[in-house]
């Protein structure tokens, strides 16, 4: 089953469709009392934005500085192991990113229910974008990306 799924849905295209899924749980429940005071809640929500702005956009730069795809629909592609910047604390900054994003959504959704969306983004790339990535990383750069993997974490 993992063949054909791996590395076949863009993450950006799977968080777009789990915020929409997001938006569909909590319009059909009613909102649950809010759990944050106001002033918490959108403090939240922009640090949580801030934290992706921040992951996503560096992940990003430090890919294009090094001039290695960025693509994760082919990660053997990859010319060269990005161990810079973010990547010093995660392997995957810019999918921690997109889960940012989906968390701030979930926040300003204000509905329970819509956690599921971050928990499904994370289950899916963990099995098929992420294990198929590293597959195809520790076959392109070797004991360079396997003692990367054994000093910096999948996600934190």
């Amino acid at each position: 089953m993992m063949g054909w799924l791996a590395c076949k849905l863009p993450p950006p295209l799977l968080a777009l469709l789990c915020g929409w899924g997001m938006a569909q749980l909590a319009a059909r429940w009613p909102q649950w009392p809010a759990a944050l005071p106001p002033v918490l809640r959108t403090a939240l929500i922009l640090a949580l934005l801030l934290v992706a702005v921040l992951l996503e956009g560096s992940a990003v730069w430090a890919f294009v500085r090094r001039r290695t795809t960025i693509s994760p629909l082919q990660p053997q592609r990859s010319s060269i192991l990005v161990v810079e910047g973010f990547y010093r604390f995660s392997r995957n900054p810019m999918y921690l990113g997109m889960l940012c994003l989906l968390l701030a959504w979930a926040v300003w959704l204000g509905q329970w229910l819509a956690l599921a969306g971050p928990l499904l983004f994370v289950l899916w790339l963990n099995r098929f974008q992420i294990a198929p990535e590293e597959q195809a990383l520790l076959a392109r750069f070797g004991s360079s990306y396997a003692a990367y993997c054994r000093r910096v974490r999948r996600w934190l």
